[in-house]
């Protein structure tokens, strides 16, 4: 049996209305954790080594990642960049396993934000 459904300016969309909708306060959603990605000095890795990998993985200029390749080797450490934990556990091991290929000691972590 199908229902006979007619319009009119008495729908509860209406501003003249009586009819008003219940509804729950809507709850905020979380936003999912930010994981902080970070490269460490070593002595041994090339600093044009460091540079390439922040232009490879990361998309920086030169002039962006020779700035923060030479952050890395002041101050010990520097976050290369803020992502989700699918990126930043990709970006790690991408990261890692490039260096292992060349043979550099270069380490990369993430933490959270």
């Amino acid at each position: 049996m199908m229902a006979n459904w007619h319009l009119s300016n008495d729908e509860p969309d209406s501003p003249d209305s009586d009819i008003g909708l219940a509804t729950k306060p809507r709850e905020k959603t979380k936003r999912p954790p930010m994981y902080k990605v970070m490269i460490l000095n070593d002595d041994f890795t090339p600093m044009e080594f460091v540079v390439h990998v922040l232009e490879r993985f990361f998309g920086l200029n030169h002039a962006q990642a020779f700035e923060l390749m030479l952050t890395v080797h002041k101050k010990g450490l520097a976050v290369v960049g803020v992502f989700s934990h699918e990126v930043a556990e990709t970006k790690v091991t991408h990261v890692m396993e490039f260096a292992q290929r060349y043979q550099h000691p270069l380490q990369c972590t993430m933490e959270k934000e």
